[in-house]
């Protein structure tokens, strides 16, 4: 068993297990009412640690602070004063986030009214039988304040849900691969060693290192490529330019210069 956590913890790029923070952070903004599975997050959270299971299917996802048709214009004036000023931006950023989804089987009669309404009306969130809806029945408003402190419970909660192997950091370590020393270096690019060049590849280098942890940089004979779990650019030092493979379909590229060539055939 020990084997098998290491080998989860150990999962390169986006396969990987973040830690806690990290995952709570995401879980807490991220848009999941347009997520693929939207009512599989709910109905875990619901049912979690129970032996009562509650048939999620026959409720429907509620927005508390309603996503009136996606459109701005059609928020209702008294959920635009419940915001306060910033209630546009507090709008799009907060009505798909987890601190604002719920699951109700009232969802028509509950449409875009306001919280109190939501709150106290038959079938409203005191009447729900529902563990995610016991903490609206005591709230007196929804604004921004009180979304982002629900979405900070549920996330909490989902690290018990969908908790990470947990080892100690000695016993990791003894699992990690060993690092293979590299066999070639930035000295063996005479182009990158010194000049202009070298310049543009420091700052392409920084750039691309800092798009995710898992990134890794390996100098091999003829190129310098660039790794999550497989190459995704490499760069091939020349005199005056730096030529850069990437491994993406052609047609995904924005070449407005028209400076790529399609190379898929060429066996690169």
């Amino acid at each position: 068993m020990e084997i098998i956590q290491a080998q989860f913890l150990l999962l390169p790029s986006y396969r990987r297990f973040p830690p806690d923070d990290e995952f709570m952070k995401k879980f807490q903004t991220k848009d999941l009412y347009n997520f693929r599975s939207r009512s599989y997050w709910l109905r875990r959270l619901e049912n979690h640690d129970r032996k009562e299971r509650v048939s999620v299917d026959e409720y429907t996802i509620e927005h508390i602070l309603p996503q009136s048709d996606n459109d701005p214009k059609k928020v209702p004036n008294h959920w635009r004063e419940a915001l306060g000023d910033e209630w546009e931006r507090i709008w799009r950023d907060c009505r798909h986030t987890l601190g604002n989804l719920t699951l109700t089987g009232y969802n028509p009669e509950l449409s875009d009214r306001s919280f109190v309404e939501k709150r106290d009306t038959k079938g409203g969130f005191r009447d729900s039988p529902l563990r995610l809806n016991r903490g609206l029945a005591g709230l007196s408003h929804w604004n921004e304040q009180t979304i982002q402190h629900r979405g900070a419970e549920l996330a909490l909660q989902g690290t018990e849900v969908w908790g990470a192997p947990r080892l100690e950091p000695a016993i990791l370590e003894a699992y990690r691969p060993k690092a293979v020393p590299a066999r070639y270096t930035i000295d063996d690019h005479p182009h990158l060693v010194a000049g202009p060049l070298r310049e543009v590849f420091e700052a392409f280098r920084r750039q691309v290192l800092a798009l995710d942890l898992c990134v890794t940089e390996e100098f091999t004979k003829l190129y310098v490529a660039y790794k999550a779990e497989t190459n995704f650019v490499d760069v091939v030092p020349q005199a005056k330019r730096m030529r850069l493979s990437l491994n993406i379909t052609f047609p995904e590229i924005n070449d407005p210069k028209g400076m790529c060539k399609d190379v898929s055939g060429l066996g690169r």
